[in-house]
């Protein structure tokens, strides 16, 4: 992990998202956290877990999930 990701908070954090097949919300969890590069050309990111299925979303940290 880079001395960045240790010490800054993410700019983003990264869910896998399940589709619940037509039922009324998909399944969101929570694999990881994003950081912006400086140039703002591209993002260092660090998962948890590797999804098999799903799609990935990257949202904007809340403050009560820092």
């Amino acid at each position: 992990m880079s001395e960045q990701e240790t010490k800054n908070k993410p700019d983003f954090i990264v869910y896998q998202v399940l589709d619940r097949d037509g039922k009324k919300d998909d399944i969101w969890n929570d694999i990881g956290a994003a950081w912006q590069h400086k140039d703002g050309n591209g993002f260092n990111i660090i998962l948890n877990s590797l999804p098999l299925d799903g799609r990935l979303t990257m949202r904007k940290p809340k403050s009560k999930e820092l």
